[in-house]
């Protein structure tokens, strides 16, 4: 799919509004000044309206999903190097809804057949309506089609490292999707079906595994099996580590991530996904929690981690008010304590329902200790949660933010760097809330989100934030035009930046994370700003200079080739014409008269006179132009010689870490499908790099003066390891390099980055474990990852 094409450019209206940053973000880079929020294109028009309780949910991988009535509508923000445009690059795809409508098993199908005659026609009214207005144990009335809640997994749990999508339908249909290709998205497993079949090997019987006393005839029998497979919402943990004893008594690490899921019942079934996903045998059942929640809305997991000491559970809030953390028992994870007893968050049933919780981690500024923050909407209230762990126990400071809206809150988000909540009516207001600490408790300031013009006065459905707090992400429609509803709407996603360029930069060069892919939507507004600007800040140059010196890591390596190659397409002019569009003098075929070529020629030999003496007039605009060509052709070959010397130091230094790790694997003479004697002679040509010596040395004595050439499989000719991108042997065959392990990729198939930089070949099943880790890396000059 392509990118969303953008609007014509509107006025956008805007304010200085004072953006809370992390404590790390120092005022010590001042790139220039600018105001937010901004408003950035391109505005994505939605084929379908927009549905479920929280339509837009953002990963960590930097996709936003929308809930509509027809499909996810997928949107991926690529930071993407080889554009000179200035909108955001949203690389569009989407996940049907299934046209099928899923039936849900509850025991023998004649005995249920008899059920559903007998309360469709009770005598008793109360029964009988209950019945027929529940769509789940009667779908004769119809169901709704559409997604009602979409949740990402944490980074890292596919095959690709990335995120799983976990699709809950308006039917009750829960589906976990992956993007094992680029654009192609695949159904991996409905859980829905999964626990039906569950539910019936145990006869539909509760966790303590004792059989119904009652049958299909009881309607209260009837309703139990139902709602204790209706899921209503689902949520993804964190990434855990576990133990696995091998056959020769040695240990090894397998991570998992779990993912709950609450039933009507309140019921809180847990999956138990082993990474990264490749098969159905990956997902387990782990374990159902009782939650004792009536009318249960919603649900969040809460996680704390004070140095070694980790806990977990699970918060439910319910249609009548009340909030809860569940425990949660994590078996075999190093380090983590289950709570003892369920923690009452708020226990006043008031009717007002627990919508769109939240939890964040956050770092008590004043106590200097771990604590949680935890919001829900209820109404028009914002309600919040502060946990704290003593000695003396667990501490639970809550309470409510009044006078934000008007009309109830429809959705919340939560910016977890430089934490800050984000709120939306549908009367189209934006809050702002930033907490501040006290002794015990918290204090929310309270600030109104300016929006653009083309924003105001819109209906709002739904608001998101991206990973790093970059990127604020709207869904909306029309409101009240001329004081009518209109007669037909059309549904939107605007994004909005949060973030200035300068702040983004800071944050870049100061994150914990060194990867560029996990910062993607910080290094866009970089990305902007160069582009827009056609030039590198000399303040952020200097600043990545500086650090360069100071701490020669890789990741500050790839921040800087970033940079320079956004500044040289930045320098690019703009195509003239373009070669798809036909011509149509080209298509026109001239027909003539003998008699009128001479007229004819007379008149191009006249007109060839008229346009030289065109050119002597502007003979001087032209001699001025020309220079300035000159200088940007010349500025260009400059950047461009720039950027080749940034890449080969950085593949320089990814073959002294590879020829390291073969080094360290390999016994003498070995020959391994790493091409290491083309390795030792492209270091070797460098004779001012000490480090390359002293390892080129060491690998030479280990080989004992036996090479092992690469040949291509087309005729067996040596492959010359001249060139770190590709191979050409002497009889013209050219193959592409794998960017992790230099090796020539001689296969049909192989995996490219997201970006397009480079290539990297599929693990073959002769390859050892030290040479399946190097090609699990992520792409050497981007971080993205290889797909």
């Amino acid at each position: 799919m392509a990118a969303a094409s953008p609007p014509a450019s509107m006025k956008i209206q805007t304010r200085n509004v004072e953006i809370k940053t992390e404590p790390e973000a120092d005022d010590d880079l001042r790139i220039c000044p600018e105001e937010v929020p901004v408003k950035r294109d391109p505005v994505v028009p939605l084929v379908a309206p927009v549905c479920g309780l929280q339509p837009l949910a953002w990963s960590q991988d930097h996709r936003l999903a929308v809930c509509t009535t027809s499909s996810v509508s997928l949107m991926e923000l690529v930071c993407d190097v080889y554009s000179s445009k200035q909108e955001l690059m949203l690389l569009r795809t989407s996940i049907p809804v299934p046209t099928e409508a899923p039936k849900l098993r509850v025991g023998p199908a004649a005995e249920l057949a008899e059920a559903v005659g007998k309360f469709s026609s009770h005598p008793d009214p109360s029964v009988k309506q209950l019945f027929l207005a529940d769509k789940v144990m009667n779908p004769s009335i119809g169901s709704h089609k559409g997604i009602k809640y979409a949740s990402w997994s944490p980074l890292g749990c596919d095959s690709s490292g990335r995120c799983l999508l976990a699709c809950l339908t308006l039917d009750h249909r829960l589906t976990i999707h992956n993007s094992h290709k680029r654009l192609e998205w695949n159904t991996l497993v409905n859980l829905t079906k999964r626990y039906s079949e569950r539910l019936k090997e145990r006869g539909y019987s509760k966790k303590d595994n004792k059989p119904p006393q009652a049958g299909l005839q009881d309607f209260d029998e009837l309703q139990r099996r139902f709602r204790m497979q209706t899921p209503l919402r689902m949520e993804w943990s964190s990434v855990y580590t576990t133990k696995q004893v091998q056959p020769d008594n040695s240990c090894k690490d397998l991570e998992m991530v779990l993912l709950a899921v609450l039933m009507e019942n309140g019921d809180l079934v847990l999956w138990k996904f082993v990474l990264p996903y490749l098969s159905d045998a990956d997902v387990l059942f782990y374990d159902i929690v009782e939650s004792g929640v009536s009318r249960p809305s919603d649900l969040a997991w809460w996680e704390y981690e004070s140095g070694e000491r980790r806990m977990s559970g699970l918060i439910v809030g319910s249609e009548l008010g009340p909030v809860k953390i569940v425990p949660v028992s994590l078996a075999g994870v190093k380090g983590y304590f289950t709570l003892r007893h369920p923690v009452i968050l708020w226990k006043e049933c008031d009717e007002l329902a627990v919508e769109n919780l939240k939890c964040v981690p956050m770092i008590h500024p004043i106590q200097k200790s771990s604590c949680s923050l935890i919001v829900a909407s209820r109404g028009c209230y914002v309600f919040w949660c502060l946990l704290m762990i003593s000695p003396a126990g667990l501490n639970v400071h809550n309470s409510h933010v009044a006078g934000l809206h008007s009309l109830p809150v429809v959705s919340l988000a939560i910016s977890q760097h430089g934490v800050a909540v984000y709120t939306c009516s549908l009367d189209g207001l934006i809050k702002k809330l930033t907490p501040t600490f006290t002794e015990s408790t918290l204090i929310f300031k309270q600030e109104d989100l300016l929006q653009p013009d083309n924003l105001s006065g819109r209906r709002m459905h739904g608001i998101a934030v991206s990973r790093n707090g970059a990127y604020c992400a709207l869904v909306s429609t029309q409101g009240l035009v001329g004081g009518h509803h209109p007669i037909s709407r059309t549904y939107q996603v605007h994004f909005v930046a949060l973030k200035t360029s300068e702040e983004a930069a800071a944050l870049l060069l100061k994150s914990p994370a060194q990867n560029l892919y996990k910062t993607a939507d910080l290094l866009d507004l970089v990305r902007w700003q160069v582009v827009k600007n056609k030039c590198i800040p000399a303040a952020l140059l200097d600043e990545v200079d500086r650090k360069i010196q100071e701490v020669d890591t890789p990741y500050l390596w790839r921040f800087k080739l970033f940079l320079v190659r956004i500044l040289y397409q930045s320098l690019q002019m703009p195509p003239t014409d373009h070669h798809w569009k036909p011509t149509l003098e080209e298509n026109k075929v001239p027909v003539r008269d003998e008699d009128k070529e001479g007229e004819e020629e007379e008149e191009e030999g006249g007109e060839g006179e008229e346009d030289e003496g065109e050119k002597d007039k502007g003979g001087a605009a032209l001699v001025e132009v020309k220079p300035e060509e000159g200088n940007l052709e010349e500025q260009m070959e400059e950047v461009q010689a720039w950027i080749n010397a940034v890449e080969t130091h950085m593949m320089r230094e990814n073959m002294k870490k590879v020829l390291g790790v073969v080094y360290l694997n390999t016994w003498i003479a070995q020959n391994t499908s790493i091409p290491t004697c083309g390795l030792v002679e492209y270091l070797s040509r460098d004779g001012n790099d000490r480090g390359s010596e002293v390892l080129i040395g060491h690998i030479k004595n280990k080989m004992n003066k036996q090479t092992f050439s690469e040949r291509c499989s087309l005729c067996q000719a040596v492959l010359p390891f001249s060139d770190h991108k590709q191979a050409i042997c002497k009889n013209g065959h050219m193959w592409l390099r794998c960017v992790l392990s230099y090796q020539a990729c001689q296969t049909l198939t192989f995996r490219r980055c997201l970006l397009l930089d480079t290539i990297a070949r599929l693990p073959q099943p002769e390859d050892p474990e030290w040479i399946r880790k190097i090609l699990q890396a992520p792409c050497t000059l981007c971080d993205s990852p290889m797909i």
